[in-house]
């Protein structure tokens, strides 16, 4: 199974970042994360450049249209999530890839919770299937490594839990047209 993972930062030390890194060393058997690195490239959404002829809007739509599901980790920005994250789910609207793709919701900031229902509603909009039950928040306070994350038996084992949801439950859905 494959996964697309995003962070909604675009800070060298982000937590968001670090906690998606992560994801694909933590054991959970038959997972391939494919950490998606171009949401700075993106440009300022515009209905009017609608289409492939942008190339990282391809590249992010054919990114999305390979995977089973999407984990999306973004911080809080002023009650609201990152403008970067938005701007890149505004490009997926128009797209045939992203209906009725599987998300999952990973928060780094227990207190960032504007952003969470911010982002919910964006993707029910987007008519996005979110898997609550594998959308956990964890604090990543003091971890500033994959290995620290990782050493934390504790807070992996809530992560790989949510992974473990994640995958079930996508393998139990009807496959998703195959547009990449």
């Amino acid at each position: 199974m494959r996964l697309l993972a995003i962070s909604g930062s675009l800070r060298a030390a982000s937590s968001n970042t670090l906690l998606i890194e992560a994801l694909g060393d933590l054991g959970v058997p038959s997972l391939e994360v494919e950490v998606y690195r171009g949401l700075g490239q993106l440009p300022h959404f515009n209905p009017d450049l609608d289409g492939d002829v942008i190339a990282t809007v391809r590249a992010l739509r054919q990114a999305v249209g390979r995977a089973d599901g999407l984990i999306l980790c973004s911080p809080e920005y002023a009650h609201g999530v990152a403008g970067v994250m938005k701007n890149a789910l505004d490009w997926l609207v128009p797209s045939l890839e992203f209906p009725q793709t599987p998300v999952a919701l990973l928060n780094t900031a227990p207190h960032a919770h504007h952003a969470q229902a911010h982002i919910r509603d964006t993707l029910a909009v987007m008519q996005a299937r979110i898997v609550e039950e594998a959308s956990v928040t964890v604090s990543l306070h003091g971890r500033s490594s994959v290995d620290a994350i990782l050493a934390d038996e504790a807070l992996a084992a809530t992560v790989r839990a949510a992974l473990s949801t994640f995958t079930a439950t996508i393998a139990a859905l009807p496959a998703k047209p195959a547009w990449a």
